[in-house]
């Protein structure tokens, strides 16, 4: 989808739809007690990855079937002055939402905080948020601005978190033992203010951001917000999934042994069970 009209359209009905959640709750989405979550990682522009995903989620025949994406863009490219076409992933992320509003949904992640926010990410020798603007303005010409402006537009509507009735918390990272003592839960009641998108000291800042969880902040986290696992992304898989203290599930989804992870919703969850359903998108066929 090139058309600039069309993209900026999209981008703003999804940001609509997303505004527009039955699931959502204040800044988190409650999912029902039936039916099925397929949770990502980070998918940094992985077009391949999101057309299995697609191909896997079949929405069209399975309602009751849910999916969740975070960290979309910033992709990770072969050469240092290749554009960032991850703008693309994120309009056909978009439509899919348009297309299945009930089941398609967006968590924050810091990667997107950040390029709304204009905080300068450096990756790979490259400032990413600069140049995903530049890759913004390059391919849509003279309508850069306005496909930008639609952009941030979308990434204010997501939510921070989803939780799930048997008692699974996502989100794209968790505090860490940095951001736990300012960590105040009781956001999660309330829709994201403006401020949330620039103060470092805010919840949505930690849920993103944080890092290097030990044993006694999972804990904490899982008896705060009452849970018994979380699942999230943000921090490097090359194996595509890793275990942290037997409580936080991270995955990864943005290169070749990236994985995603179904969860049952009508069914008790254990560490196994959470395990045996991480699927290898390789075995996507």
């Amino acid at each position: 989808m090139n058309h600039s009209g069309q993209a900026a359209q999209v981008l703003l009905e999804a940001a609509k739809l997303n505004r527009e959640d039955p699931l959502l709750d204040g800044s988190l989405l409650v999912f029902p007690n039936y039916g099925q979550v397929v949770m990502t990682g980070d998918l940094h522009g992985h077009r391949r990855n999101f057309e299995k995903l697609q191909q896997f989620c079949d929405l069209e025949h399975f309602g009751a079937r849910h999916v969740i994406l975070h960290e979309l863009i910033h992709e990770e490219v072969v050469a240092l002055d290749a554009p960032d076409t991850s703008h693309q992933l994120l309009i056909r992320a978009a439509q899919w939402k348009c297309d299945f509003p009930d089941q398609v949904h967006f968590l924050l992640s810091n990667h997107e905080l950040a390029q709304v926010s204009h905080n300068e990410i450096s990756k790979n020798g490259r400032i990413v948020t600069h140049v995903f603007e530049e890759s913004v303005r390059d391919a849509y010409g003279t309508e850069g601005p306005a496909v930008l402006e639609a952009i941030g537009v979308l990434i204010r509507s997501y939510p921070l978190a989803g939780r799930t009735p048997n008692r699974v918390f996502l989100s794209h990272s968790l505090p860490g033992p940095r951001e736990l003592p300012g960590f105040d839960e009781t956001v999660l009641k309330r829709p994201l203010g403006e401020e949330a998108f620039y103060d470092d000291s805010s919840v949505a800042h930690a849920l993103v951001w944080g890092r290097h969880q030990t044993r006694a902040v999972l804990d904490t986290l899982r008896d705060v917000l009452d849970v018994d696992y979380f699942i999230c992304g943000h921090q490097p898989q090359e194996m595509g999934y890793d275990v942290l203290h037997d409580r936080m599930v991270i995955l990864a989804s943005e290169h070749n042994h990236g994985v995603f992870l179904t969860i049952d919703l009508s069914k008790p969850v254990t560490l196994d069970g959470l395990l045996k359903h991480i699927r290898p998108f390789a075995g996507i066929e």
